[in-house]
């Protein structure tokens, strides 16, 4: 398997935008990839952005976002409260957010993917892409019911103690999805454990990457 370190990259990663449509997205998604690349490269900026995070998920999105980004160099934290479910239905304002991003001109992208069943989710990803035309974009996966998991074709290679931080962050949390039959320590680490198969590692978190340009 080929491996690419984001250090070889034309683009120096100086700013990442990671982008999740509910509180804990993020952290699911690509949480343990953000605690590794902010130790790595300590002067990075982050702008995490929570679409849907209404009420008592507000507070939770904000705490969990501040401890995954503790080792940033600078962050920015773009919260909103969107209802839950209904983007697709609010599709002005939501794309209205993304037009506010363009500012943030990131070198990295971390997004919902593209074959995602959640509705929410696909317009977070339609909207990324619309916005964003030249710039590295990672797709990452949400584990759930609609069983729409893909074969994702980047990876990241996560050390245990990395995993372990990762989850404890997510558990301590988010306080309002216990006792939801997904939300468990046993998911979020099997799904990094065939990742980890997947690319020769013991655990890892993938993303879909479907467009890079390669200079010879």
């Amino acid at each position: 398997m080929l491996e690419l370190s984001l250090g070889a990259l034309a683009r120096p990663i100086e700013r990442v935008l990671a982008i999740g449509c509910h509180a804990d997205d993020i952290e699911i998604g690509c949480g343990g990839t953000l605690l590794q690349l902010t130790r790595s490269r300590p002067q990075v900026h982050v702008t995490w952005v929570v679409l849907a995070a209404p009420g008592r998920r507000t507070g939770e999105a904000r705490a969990s976002a501040e401890r995954f980004l503790a080792h940033a160099g600078t962050k920015e934290l773009v919260i909103r409260e969107f209802r839950d479910g209904f983007l697709p239905y609010l599709g002005g304002e939501v794309k209205d957010v993304f037009e506010e991003l363009k500012a943030v001109d990131p070198d990295l992208i971390f997004t919902h993917t593209r074959h995602d069943l959640h509705q929410d989710h696909r317009l977070a990803c339609e909207l990324t892409w619309n916005t964003f035309r030249s710039h590295l974009i990672l797709e990452y996966e949400i584990p759930k019911y609609d069983g729409d998991l893909g074969a994702p074709n980047v990876f990241v290679p996560l050390v245990p103690t990395l995993v372990d931080e990762k989850l404890q962050i997510v558990r301590e949390s988010f306080a309002s999805q216990e006792g939801k039959h997904w939300f468990d320590d046993e998911l979020f680490r099997s799904l990094m454990r065939i990742r980890g198969v997947e690319s020769t590692t013991r655990y890892a978190e993938a993303f879909t990457c479907r467009k890079l340009l390669v200079t010879v």
